[in-house]
């Protein structure tokens, strides 16, 4: 069965939008720092893009997050999960309602309203069929936004939560982890880069 992996870049002061984040806004004041390793020329953050691209089996993203990256000033042909790398996976969506309209149509979408833990179920079994379609060991990733990754960790639903560490502080916006969440990690990945410090931990 595939892994269940949390990707989402974070600021060293634990959010992963700036403040005022909105659709209009969708990183928040000063949130573009946190991707700048995923737009970069250093070598090992390319390969990072292109290594984390090629194991997505399927990923999962919240109806917020959906809404921006779908919007007219969302992804395109040159920017969005995949573009220019191996192809674009399937995408599951957790909402309470499917949208009346959808802009990428090319992109294969399944909504799910039940709930994450549903959706988690669905993606793993997208993956599944890709893995074996393909024949390589793939993920379901969970890409965002924060509050759906922190909630899927709460639950207990994550197998690995692989972090980028941007060198900024934002001092407000939308934080990862809820009060309360108690987990035990394990580092198994720590690579520094000129953009970022990624980190990666089995989730115990």
């Amino acid at each position: 069965m595939p892994r269940v992996v949390a990707d989402i870049s974070i600021s060293l002061d634990g959010y992963v939008t700036g403040p005022a984040a909105g659709p209009d806004n969708g990183l928040g004041d000063g949130g573009e720092a946190l991707h700048r390793w995923a737009f970069s020329d250093d070598p090992a953050d390319e390969r990072l893009v292109r290594e984390a691209t090629a194991r997505s089996g399927a990923v999962v993203l919240g109806r917020t997050l959906f809404d921006i990256v779908d919007g007219p000033d969302g992804w395109n042909d040159e920017v969005g999960y995949g573009a220019g790398e191996v192809g674009q996976p399937p995408f599951v969506v957790v909402t309470s309602a499917a949208p009346q309209h959808v802009r990428q149509t090319h992109l294969d979408w399944t909504f799910v309203t039940t709930g994450i833990e549903d959706a988690v179920d669905v993606a793993k079994d997208l993956a599944a069929r890709e893995q074996s379609r393909r024949g390589s060991e793939l993920d379901a990733v969970l890409m965002g936004g924060g509050a759906l990754i922190g909630s899927a960790l709460a639950a207990g639903l994550v197998d690995v939560l692989s972090l980028h560490l941007a060198p900024v502080v934002l001092g407000g916006g939308t934080p990862l982890f809820a009060p309360g969440t108690h987990r035990e990690l394990r580092r198994t990945g720590c690579l520094a880069t000129s953009t970022a410090t990624h980190l990666t931990y089995d989730v115990l």
